[in-house]
């Protein structure tokens, strides 16, 4: 595929927005599992129609990868990672052909620099299933050029929303930044369908969306201290799927957060953000 043009200062156009996406159960969509996943995957092929023009590239956080710096993926022809295991042949087979960007892995290195975070560069890393899978919907050309950026290690909420501010200049140079992972994601309650935790993911939905929808010095506060929620921890015994969440947040500065996703699955309350 041939590569694209490094992204542009272009002020007479609004910025993008920034958007946390649900990315589903490993290779949910493509997979015969009928009624449970068809709403989430209507959401996410409707993305690119509420953008207010294609972005010039793309950069995304996922959680599933994590490193002791922020790292972002610099080669210009990422391969895929298929880190999921135990679903059908066919889904070891989905291809995602879509270009990466060693210019906008420098701007995005540069930025951290700037604000004192240290980080790196990895030419040899692919995009894992929580960049490909939902983008396979979101994106399906695969025509837009790709920067995946890594989690902290220490899975710290306060670094990712300031590895996220840090990075919201991006968006005047029409670059979409995504977080992608799940609002919900206790495997051994979500795969056992345990009914005693439904309530449970609702309350924390609800508090999570009252946190994202409130003005944003409230909303980085409320972010930071996402533990103190009701239920947190059982719906988060481990934050990685929710950390995407706060990097988006980072990045939408002073803009306001919208749940645009809402969404029971096997039980348990999901959503999505939009910011700006």
């Amino acid at each position: 595929m041939e590569q694209q043009p490094a992204p542009h200062n272009d002020t007479a156009r609004p910025q993008q927005p920034v958007l946390f996406l649900p990315h589903g159960g490993g290779p949910c969509f493509f997979m015969d599992w009928p009624d449970t996943w068809d709403h989430m995957a209507a959401y996410l092929r409707a993305v690119a129609a509420t953008l207010p023009r294609r972005p010039d590239g793309i950069v995304v956080m996922s959680s599933h990868w994590e490193t002791g710096v922020p790292t972002v993926t610099s080669g210009a022809h990422p391969a895929l990672i298929y880190d999921y295991s135990g679903f059908p042949p066919h889904t070891y087979q989905l291809r995602y052909p879509a270009a990466g960007s060693p210019e906008l892995a420098a701007q995005v290195c540069a930025l951290l620099d700037k604000v004192g975070i240290p980080n790196a560069q990895d030419p040899d890393r692919g995009f894992d299933h929580g960049v490909f899978i939902p983008f396979m919907l979101a994106f399906p050309q695969a025509d837009i050029p790709i920067v995946e950026l890594s989690l902290q290690r220490d899975l710290n909420a306060a670094m990712e929303i300031r590895i996220g501010a840090a990075l919201q200049p991006l968006r005047a140079q029409n670059v979409l930044i995504v977080g992608t992972g799940m609002t919900y994601h206790n495997l051994h309650h979500f795969m056992g369908q345990n009914p005693q935790s439904n309530a449970v993911s609702r309350e924390f939905d609800t508090w999570l969306t009252h946190a994202v929808e409130s003005p944003p010095d409230i909303r980085t506060e409320a972010l930071t201290r996402w533990t103190h929620a009701p239920g947190a921890r059982i719906c988060h015994p481990r934050p990685e799927h929710l950390l995407p969440l706060m990097f988006a947040a980072g990045a939408a500065g002073t803009d306001r957060g919208v749940r645009d996703y809402s969404d029971t699955v096997m039980g348990k309350a999901l959503s999505g953000f939009r910011f700006g």
